[in-house]
């Protein structure tokens, strides 16, 4: 079920708010608790057999840990085990498969696997919890219906933000929820659903015609078109899940982290991963950056943490070489920014233009990057960025469509306001005080709620990227 559904919003979320708000707070777990149960079985019952499965791994896991503590250890390594196993099965043992058959000449047949939706985040915030436990950061949760709220709650089920189980354990046995948390909330929602119904969507299907074409039958032009497109696509689809989920738990009594803050306007490439998908950065920097030995060693070893933590991003995304050919893209600029001391320099104040010139390698870095992450394949990726920059021979006959094609003034329109929002032009707009403005961004957001509802009714096309990780 999504977020950006007529069911979701006019159905399972009053449904659900209603029954939360009437019953007492010591019920209001248990609804949660089913209501997310639900939300995951509505599209694909069966494979709520794996996330329960991945509660008792780590609820029984994290229990032995606490009370055989000489051989904890090992039982967290057969805990996570068994975590990235159901990970390993369901999305990459095809993967596997196929490169064993290329390698080897082998002839195995792969199975007929369908990726269970949000595993690869449910199975980071299982294994959070166990390890925080192991750490003794964190007390064992011996109530199992609250660990499995803490892992299958709806909000965040699917798509993030990735939560920890030190920042939200205090939350989950006691919460409150008040009217200015309500109001947030329900405005945060409206603008994520907003992001991903009407600028997401518009990008998409713009990106989508080109990026379904031979790089060799579109110009350059075209090219930067479907990459800028696909950015902003990715971005505002991510993004605006990610203000849904927070908005829903500010209205449910849950304070998740931030998820993105601007990336696009970073300057480096470190930068613009402090700023996007900064609950998964976290993740990785506090679970695998950290105990590899983080940068307490020499540069090499320092360089060699960072390439082992964004190759292992790359593989999360997905089971294709692209995705990993991105990750290494981003561990590569990163590894030169680090040997470049690029954190000192960003303390420093520097003229005008090389901010400029700063900001200019970044977008081409990210956006680069995103092409090899949309690219069904490297032989694709590679075409599509020799055409980019004018390096692939076009064939000019067999032009189906000019660049002209892609564009009516609702889409111009909705390209220049998603740009305008990747910059912090309107940050905070819904914490205004002031009473006029605040009574104009209140009608401004019920319109925006009601349009986007309306597009939702009319059109087919709602793709969810993020679905596929």
């Amino acid at each position: 079920m999504l977020f950006s559904s007529m069911t979701f919003i006019y159905l399972f979320l009053p449904v659900v708010l209603v029954l939360y708000f009437v019953l007492k707070p010591k019920y209001r777990n248990y609804v949660l608790l089913l209501a997310s149960i639900i939300f995951y079985a509505w599209g694909e019952p069966k494979y709520v057999v794996i996330m329960f499965l991945t509660i008792l791994i780590n609820y029984f896991g994290a229990i032995l840990i606490d009370k055989f503590h000489k051989y904890k250890a090992p039982i967290l390594i057969t805990a996570i085990i068994c975590d990235l196993s159901f990970l390993i099965y369901f999305k990459y043992f095809n993967f596997i498969i196929d490169n064993f058959n290329s390698l080897f000449n082998g002839s195995i047949e792969p199975l007929n696997i369908i990726m269970p939706i949000g595993i690869s985040f449910y199975t980071f915030q299982a294994m959070s919890y166990i390890i925080d436990v192991y750490r003794s950061e964190v007390k064992v949760q011996k109530n199992i219906y609250k660990l499995a709220l803490f892992i299958c709650l709806f909000p965040q089920l699917i798509a993030g933000p990735i939560l920890k189980y030190h920042d939200v354990e205090a939350q989950i046995e006691n919460r409150k929820v008040d009217f200015d948390k309500v109001n947030i909330g329900v405005k945060r929602f409206i603008i994520g659903l907003s992001k991903k119904v009407l600028i997401a969507n518009t990008m998409g299907l713009v990106a989508d015609k080109i990026f379904a074409q031979n790089p060799h039958c579109f110009s350059h032009s075209t090219a930067w078109l479907g990459a800028i497109s696909y950015s902003l696509q990715l971005y505002f689809d991510f993004s605006g899940y990610s203000d849904m989920a927070i908005g829903l738990g500010l209205i449910l009594g849950f304070n998740f982290m931030e998820n993105f803050n601007y990336p696009y306007i970073s300057r480096s490439v470190s930068e613009f991963w402090r700023r996007w998908h900064i609950s998964l950065s976290t993740w990785f920097k506090q679970y695998v950056y950290i105990p590899l030995g983080g940068n307490r060693g020499s540069q090499l070893t320092t360089c060699r943490n960072l390439g082992v933590v964004f190759l292992l991003t790359g593989i999360w995304h997905g089971a294709s070489w692209t995705f990993v050919l991105w990750g290494i893209w981003h561990g590569l600029f990163i590894i030169i920014e680090k040997m470049l001391n690029i954190k000192e320099y960003e303390k420093q104040t520097h003229p005008l233009w090389q901010e400029i010139l700063r900001h200019i390698y970044c977008i081409i870095i990210f956006v680069t990057g995103w092409v090899i992450f949309r690219a069904d394949n490297i032989k694709y990726a590679c075409d599509y960025l020799l055409n980019m920059f004018g390096l692939l021979h076009v064939h000019k006959k067999d032009f189906v469509y000019s660049i002209s094609y892609y564009f009516d003034n609702l889409t111009i329109i909705i390209m220049v306001i998603a740009i305008l929002c990747a910059i912090p032009v309107f940050k905070n707009i819904i914490k205004i005080e002031n009473k006029y403005l605040k009574a104009f961004v209140n009608i401004w957001l019920l319109f925006l709620f009601f349009f986007s509802t309306i597009k939702l009714a009319s059109d087919t096309y709602n793709p969810f990227i993020y679905f596929r990780f």
